[in-house]
Formats: structure tokens, sequence, C-alpha cells
């Protein structure tokens, strides 16, 4: 009774995966329909558009360096958080994603080597 169970839920899960999958696809496909045939997208759709690079990029970076310590020294000493202020400061004076990366990598690998070691 266990075997007929377990390939039950399987093809339960199975289906489920197909199902997402169709669906994703499914909406993908409509926006490039949707913007196929339009000739130019409208400006009230391109304004919020231009803000989900950011959005994402928060949302992927964000959790690594706000993180909950015993203590607010502890949280602030966190070599992730200062190498990304530092990243952030180093963005914004030069805009160049090559320069943030590397000076946001180098002060991480300075703080958690050297300095916290």
């Amino acid at each position: 009774m266990t075997g007929a169970l377990a390939i039950g839920g399987s093809a339960r899960v199975w289906a489920a995966i197909v199902a997402i999958g169709l669906a994703t696809y499914g909406f993908r496909l409509s926006f490039i329909h949707l913007f196929g045939r339009i000739d130019e997208v409208p400006e009230s759709v391109k304004r919020p558009l231009r803000f989900v690079p950011p959005a994402v990029l928060a949302a992927l970076v964000l959790p690594d360096l706000v993180t909950i310590r015993p203590s607010v020294v502890a949280t602030l000493a966190d070599e992730r958080l200062i190498a990304g202020v530092v990243a952030g400061a180093v963005a914004w004076r030069t805009e160049n994603v090559f320069a943030t990366i590397s000076v946001g990598m180098v002060t991480l690998w300075l703080f958690r080597f050297v300095v916290f070691a």
C-alpha cells in the first residue's frame, strides 16, 4: 500500500510541476504576444517598468546586508554590511558596475579575512 501512495504522490507532484510550467510559459508568451502587436509601449507602462531592475536588485541584496544580531554593535560590525555600504557609495559616485562589484568584493574579503579574522 505504501508503494501505491508513493506513486500517486509522485504523479501529483509531476502534474503540479507541469501545470506551473505551462502557466509560466503562458504568462510570458502573453507579454511577447501583447508587445508584438503594438508598435510602441505606452508611456504609462514604460514609467513603472524602469523601477523593476532596482527593485529586483534590492530584493536580492538587502537580505544579506541586513541581519539581526544579538546586539547593535554586532550588526553594524558585520563585514557584509560594511562592504555593501562601501559598494553603494562607489555605485553612487561612479555609476560603474565593474568598479562597484570590484570594490565591494575587495572590501568584503579585506574585512572577512584580515580585519575580522
